[in-house]
């Protein structure tokens, strides 16, 4: 079973933003997967979507516990289905990384994304899979604080842009 993990923040206030960009990502793929609907499940402190991909049973996973204890959700869904760490991989935003970009790693820092280094920490590893999408633009210099950049909301054009052009790229790396 793999496990692919959306990482992003609960709540309306933190919808369309860019620090939710796995969350957006998840919703895309799991429409277009033919995905079961989300459900929430206590257990797992999140909600999981349940498919197929390439043959093989496949869950996908939004953690509730906000971007910054990611891993205590992660890790109570990998312990659970008893699954290899090699079967995993999180999706999540890149500030650093401008939006027309997607990198896929098996392995490395978090690079100062607070979700994946607190998933690093909780499995005691970084040789988890990720795929970073880009949210970086030329407006973040008007920022003072990097928080205030990644909790600001993508425009239509750019959310239109996600759909048609980054998400289906994801896609091919699953």
């Amino acid at each position: 079973m793999k496990i692919y993990c959306f990482l992003g923040n609960i709540g309306k206030e933190y919808e369309k933003t860019r620090h939710n960009v796995g969350f957006l990502c998840g919703d895309f793929l799991r429409e277009k997967l033919n995905f079961s609907e989300w459900k929430k499940e206590k257990k797992f402190f999140g909600e999981i979507a349940e498919g197929m991909v390439n043959g093989e049973k496949t869950l996908f996973l939004k953690p509730h516990t906000y971007m910054n204890a990611s891993g205590k959700s992660l890790l109570a869904v990998h312990q659970f289905y008893k699954t290899e760490i090699s079967d995993i991989c999180v999706i999540y935003d890149d500030k650093d990384m401008v939006l027309e970009k997607i990198r896929y790693r098996k392995k490395g820092s978090s690079g100062g994304q607070n979700g994946i280094k607190n998933i690093i920490s909780v499995f005691g590893t970084d040789e988890i899979s990720r795929i970073k999408i880009g949210v970086g633009n030329e407006k973040q210099v008007y920022f003072n604080d990097t928080a205030d950049f990644v909790l600001s909301k993508f425009s239509s054009d750019e959310l239109s842009f996600l759909e048609t052009d980054i998400f289906p790229q994801v896609f091919t790396l699953l």
